[in-house]
């Protein structure tokens, strides 16, 4: 098995390939959404551009928001687990709507806003199906409150992936997203679905790209610096609390010798302490 250098679930990629080939992405939103993809009159990209300066910062989001039909989608990917995901779906989703409403506009002329994710992780263990969609219901009667309150959640882990069908679009979307390796993309490829094989087509010309190269490495490099400036933090925290423990102890009576045995520091850091 080869593995993948980059899935199609690493948000950078995920952006760069959908944005740039409207087509497809246009395609994919129809299938997940469930809707006919003539019914598409309005498709508009809001955030297409890639801020490199961004690219650094802890909260920076690779999604892709759109304008479909009048309604407000924003589609995205996640591979990590932070426990918030659905917290964080549902902030999105109320910043969508609330930015939505324009000067001098009622709030019945809000869109419809629509929160799409697919998932590397499992969210709702109770249930096997794949996809789950969430509206604002009563929750006795199942009366619905507003049509304009919607979240889609797609699970990658529970995609079955053995027997694929050329007619089942939603799969064979998902399961590029799921593939690990280059023969998950061959398997795909062999059911000789044509808009399967332009998606892998795109895949493999975006990744070849010094652009995507270029950005890939500032994505990766503010992630080290990331990680390492944690990881200095940590270590500081650690310190200082060795230090406090130190100056404790030194005011019980404790030694120099006992005081740096147990902290860990040096005889000449504990000594340095020994006059605060």
């Amino acid at each position: 098995m080869t593995e993948l250098e980059y899935k199609f679930t690493y948000d950078l990629l995920f952006k760069m390939i959908f944005t740039k080939h409207v087509k497809l992405l246009k395609s994919l939103v129809a299938t997940l959404l469930s809707i006919p993809l003539d019914s598409i009159e309005q498709f508009e990209i809001r955030n297409a551009e890639i801020p490199p300066e961004t690219l650094g910062d802890k909260f920076c989001r690779l999604d892709i928001n759109m304008v479909v039909n009048g309604q407000c989608v924003d589609l995205e990917v996640q591979v990590d687990n932070d426990g918030d995901f659905p917290e964080r779906s549902l902030y999105y989703w109320a910043r969508e709507y609330s930015t939505a409403l324009q000067v001098g506009d009622s709030y019945s002329d809000l869109p419809k806003a629509i929160i799409i994710s697919i998932v590397s992780f499992t969210m709702f263990k109770d249930y096997d199906g794949f996809h789950s969609e969430f509206h604002a219901l009563e929750v006795t009667r199942h009366t619905q409150l507003t049509d304009k309150f919607c979240l889609h959640y797609f699970e990658l882990p529970k995609l079955p992936v053995e027997n694929l069908s050329k007619t089942d679009r939603l799969s064979l979307w998902l399961a590029l997203f799921k593939a690990k390796t280059e023969e998950d993309l061959k398997q795909i490829e062999a059911l000789e679905v044509e808009e399967m094989q332009e998606a892998i087509q795109a895949y493999k010309t975006v990744t070849v790209t010094p652009e995507f190269k270029e950005v890939a490495r500032l994505r990766e490099l503010a992630r080290h610096n990331e990680a390492s400036a944690l990881a200095h933090a940590r270590r500081e925290g650690m310190r200082e609390e060795k230090i406090s423990l130190a100056k404790n102890l030194l005011a019980d009576g404790d030694s120099i010798e006992k005081v740096a045995r147990m902290t860990g520091l040096t005889y000449k850091e504990v000594e340095k302490l020994r006059g605060f």
